[in-house]
């Protein structure tokens, strides 16, 4: 019965996140659609990967013909975070957690849901993860679908509009961070300046797009990480 409410819980601390999934992947099946991707395809993406960043910035490498090393160099730079965060969650998981129940947990381990497993204050077992793991998956996936099918079905302008909403999602992300840091809103304006470089100087304008994207965010990254880097304990503020 304990096992049956540690389920039941996550399930239910898992709804929220669901439902913000939900509308992401509404937008980024419509960009997926967009880009010249079949519905099928653009669900298998979602629900093989779970990572709204990562398949954005895969949807344009695949769409523009790139090489499986560019696609996999983008993934490794983009997802790499989520190691260091299932490293942080398993010094929180119980002993139930077994290693097999570790690949499929971290397979939907993304920002929120780590973040809400996090913020419990005891150990938390492999029930209270499969539910907490569960209800996002299912919104990605639906989100997912509806999007790319609605991609098929809705006039072009309602999609063109509604196709803004994957940039929001970027915007949303960034500017708040941006406005209490001057070190990260200088790292994203070197990025876009790095990025106009690219994109508008001969020869450079010649490198795809997924390298370009890993060689800005790289550049700017490593630089600030040296001449502005994070001090111990200013994450917690």
């Amino acid at each position: 019965m304990k096992e049956i409410n540690n389920f039941l819980r996550g399930i239910n601390d898992g709804i929220p996140i669901c439902l913000g999934y939900i509308s992401v992947a509404f937008a980024f099946g419509i960009f997926s659609t967009e880009s010249g991707l079949s519905v099928l395809e653009t669900l298998l993406i979602s629900m093989t990967n779970v990572t709204s960043a990562g398949q954005l910035a895969g949807v344009p490498i695949i769409a523009g013909g790139g090489s499986f090393i560019e696609l996999a160099l983008a993934q490794f730079v983009i997802n790499l975070r989520y190691s260091l965060m299932s490293v942080s969650l398993s010094q929180k998981i119980g002993k139930s957690v077994r290693m097999a129940d570790r690949f499929i947990i971290s397979f939907v381990n993304t920002d929120e849901v780590f973040a809400v497993a996090s913020s419990k204050e005891e150990n938390i077992g492999k029930k209270y993860l499969y539910g907490l793991i569960l209800t996002p998956y299912i919104g990605w996936s639906i989100g997912t679908l509806i999007g790319a099918a609605a991609g098929n079905v809705l006039p072009e302008s309602v999609v063109s509009a509604l196709g803004i909403a994957i940039y929001g999602m970027f915007i949303a992300i960034v500017v708040p961070q941006a406005k209490i840091s001057i070190s990260t809103l200088l790292c994203v304006l070197l990025a876009i300046s790095l990025s106009c470089i690219f994109y508008y100087t001969p020869f450079l304008n010649t490198i795809p797009s997924g390298f370009t994207v890993i060689l800005c965010a790289g550049l700017s990254s490593a630089l600030f990480a040296m001449i502005a880097p994070i001090k111990e304990g200013q994450n917690d503020k």
